[in-house]
């Protein structure tokens, strides 16, 4: 038993030592981030090294006390929340930079499906943040596709959602990062640059909107509520179809919104502003931190059957919790 205890101490020690090295080197990140958003309100603004330090080395004691596995997350999730949020701050400049402004538009499959100059140049402005921090990270991303690496660490970007939006100058858009670690969601973070509003959680801590925290909507009746939807650029023929599932809520008078970017759709049921979300084919980028985001504001994320959802599923229904059960039942023409 001694020798346990000692060897878990010396193992803390170290966990301990790792903690103030690596929270010294990000005074590179945190100068850098601060020249980027100076102009931001101070609770937009990147996480303070004391929390960081203070946080991060009682997370290391609980876990290493727990046995807890996910201890690897413990140690960097900070470190990560600060990349993020620089990542982010970096791509947001590029989309208020080229917003409104003359750019060159190209198009992917289906109709309408368009990818802007600014699309890539907010790309390239989150990967070098990310690759300069983190160089063996697997990516995901909208319009690079895969960057494939060993490791347990995965991010999932869309430069811009509501790029359509974004080209015809309305300011519903918003760029989108999520951090998996070992196949979970750990770090969900949207940002609008153009409302100035930034949505983020973190895994079993909860999510905020500008720091301030947040919480779905109260709303019990299904009936009563607001909700929202999109449509895929490539219609999808087949039973219980977008539009019959959409006809379905406006003949029974359910007032149902349709904003043209999925994270947005998804934070604001967060955010109480909606009561829920539904859509048939969304891509991982689209869904990756809104949905997090959603369950720890305390909602409801599932797939059309109501099994547990994943970003890799096209098919979502995101609600308050309280209507879940009743959205599913006429999204699925039970009700």
């Amino acid at each position: 038993m001694e020798v346990r205890s000692l060897s878990g101490s010396f193992s803390l020690v170290k966990k301990l030592i790792i903690v103030l090295f690596i929270a010294v080197n990000l005074s590179e990140y945190e100068n850098e981030a601060s020249k980027k958003t100076n102009t931001l309100p101070a609770k937009t603004r990147d996480f303070p090294r004391f929390f960081i330090i203070q946080h991060w080395a009682s997370e290391i004691i609980i876990q290493s006390q727990s046995g807890d596995k996910q201890t690897g997350f413990a140690i960097f999730a900070p470190m990560l929340k600060t990349v993020l949020h620089e990542a982010i701050m970096a791509g947001g400049e590029q989309v208020s930079k080229y917003f409104n402004k003359t750019f060159e538009i190209k198009y992917k499959e289906g109709r309408n499906n368009l990818v802007t100059e600014a699309d890539h140049a907010s790309e390239k402005a989150i990967l070098e943040v990310i690759q300069k921090a983190y160089p063996n990270h697997y990516i995901l991303t909208e319009e690079t596709g895969e960057l494939p690496q060993d490791s347990e660490y995965k991010w999932i970007i869309d430069p811009i959602d509501g790029t359509i939006n974004f080209a015809h100058g309305i300011p519903l858009n918003c760029i989108s990062i999520g951090v998996e670690f070992k196949g979970e969601m750990i770090l969900g973070m949207v940002y609008n640059p153009h409302m100035n509003e930034l949505f983020f959680a973190e895994k079993g801590e909860g999510a905020t909107f500008n720091g301030q925290p947040l919480k779905v909507s109260a709303e019990i009746d299904v009936m009563k509520s607001c909700l929202v939807t999109g449509f895929p650029y490539t219609y999808i023929q087949q039973n219980n179809g977008p539009l019959e599932v959409f006809e379905r809520f406006i003949r029974e008078g359910v007032p149902v919104r349709r904003l043209g970017a999925a994270a947005i759709d998804l934070c604001w049921v967060a955010a109480g502003r909606l009561d829920g979300f539904y859509e048939h084919k969304l891509q991982p980028w689209d869904s990756a931190a809104g949905f997090l985001i959603v369950e720890e504001a305390g909602g409801k994320v599932t797939d059309f059957e109501g099994n547990r959802y994943n970003p890799y599923e096209p098919r979502i229904v995101s609600t308050n919790g309280l209507i879940h059960d009743q959205l599913l039942e006429m999204i699925n023409g039970k009700a």
